[in-house]
């Protein structure tokens, strides 16, 4: 099986995580800055099959579009333009980060370690993926 991917979309940098071949285990990837995406990615899949890509979709709790929701949908059309042969889904993301930070912290992580933001990032994609397998079953 191939391995899937999942994104938790910023302005300013990006958090991937990914499964294992048998889309069991979502585990951290790592964090990108956006401005080098695309390059990350494509290194990642010469090496790597994907099978599917999990986005991180921002809406505010009444359903509303976020501050971020327009930079995501054209993330989402570029990755659907890109590799149209790997499946998108998307995923409510409300509240990733916040639960992201929980995580941490009941997982016994440092103040320091949780105060860098790729870490919460890269943390919230896991919590993004994790939710898309389970609900997937």
């Amino acid at each position: 099986m191939a391995r899937i991917l999942a994104f938790d979309y910023g302005l300013s940098r990006t958090g991937i995580a990914v499964t294992d071949p048998l889309q069991i285990i979502a585990s951290p990837l790592e964090t990108v800055p956006t401005d080098q995406l695309w390059e990350y990615l494509h290194r990642y899949l010469q090496k790597e099959e994907v099978e599917a890509f999990v986005v991180g979709y921002p809406l505010k709790a009444d359903g509303s579009p976020t501050h971020s929701t327009t930079a995501v949908d054209a993330f989402i059309q570029e990755l659907k333009q890109r590799y149209p042969h790997i499946a998108l889904h998307t995923v409510d993301e409300y509240g990733s980060s916040k639960d992201a930070v929980r995580a941490m912290i009941a997982g016994g992580t440092k103040q320091k370690y949780r105060r860098q933001k790729g870490n919460i990032d890269r943390t919230a994609a896991t919590l993004l993926l994790q939710e898309f397998l389970q609900h997937r079953l």
